[in-house]
């Protein structure tokens, strides 16, 4: 397959020759160009977390799920494969990965997502029920391997941000759900009960008590 085919092209062909998107990570990725493929080991969340923390995350088909930091959109658009019924949103500060995440969006003709473009601080956390996140902020921590150098990275960004989102998560009502991939858990509130830990600690599932 040459790789300069476009995303409509790559999704048409794994339909065609019965080779889901969603399968394998590998096969998903083939969507992204070449340059976002190289960034999937450290930053973009595989497929079958992204299954594992859909299912926990859309159990009422009537909620609308956040990812913040969501990338080239990979968590979101599984998870809307395999809930069609229910609504993701992912909030990412680089447009060019927002515009990664709309392409391939668009291929799949998944119309149960919506990517937006700029920080999380400047949403309204009431406009969505459940938080899926993967440490979005672990960038800003020196000596971190970074997708690229298109925003600021600091360690105060990383105090910032992650106040702003216990804050936020605290707010939340009871019953809120959230799931962490890779988190150092300064984000968590006190009042989120874990009640579900998976490989090997990394993917942990929440619920606001």
């Amino acid at each position: 397959m040459p790789m300069q085919q476009r995303p409509a092209d790559l999704a048409r062909h794994h339909r065609q020759t019965h080779h889901p998107v969603f399968t394998t990570d590998e096969a998903f990725d083939e969507l992204y160009p070449s340059s976002v493929r190289a960034l999937a080991r450290y930053h973009w969340t595989p497929v079958e977390i992204a299954r594992r923390a859909a299912d926990f995350l859309a159990q009422d088909k009537k909620v609308k799920v956040l990812d913040i930091g969501s990338g080239i959109g990979k968590f979101c658009l599984v998870a809307a494969h395999f809930n069609p019924q229910v609504m993701f949103y992912g909030i990412e500060q680089r447009k060019s990965l927002v515009t990664d995440a709309d392409n391939v969006k668009s291929a799949l003709q998944l119309h149960n997502v919506i990517f937006r473009h700029g920080n999380f601080t400047q949403l309204n956390f009431a406009d969505y029920d459940h938080f899926y996140f993967f440490n979005a902020f672990y960038e800003n921590i020196s000596g971190v391997r970074k997708i690229d150098h298109t925003i600021d990275h600091s360690s105060e960004l990383y105090h910032y941000y992650t106040r702003y989102l216990y804050k936020e998560l605290q707010q939340r009502p009871y019953g809120t759900r959230l799931v962490t991939f890779h988190s150092l858990e300064d984000e968590i509130p006190e009042e989120y009960c874990l009640v579900l830990s998976q490989y090997d600690n990394m993917l942990k599932f929440w619920v606001k008590q």
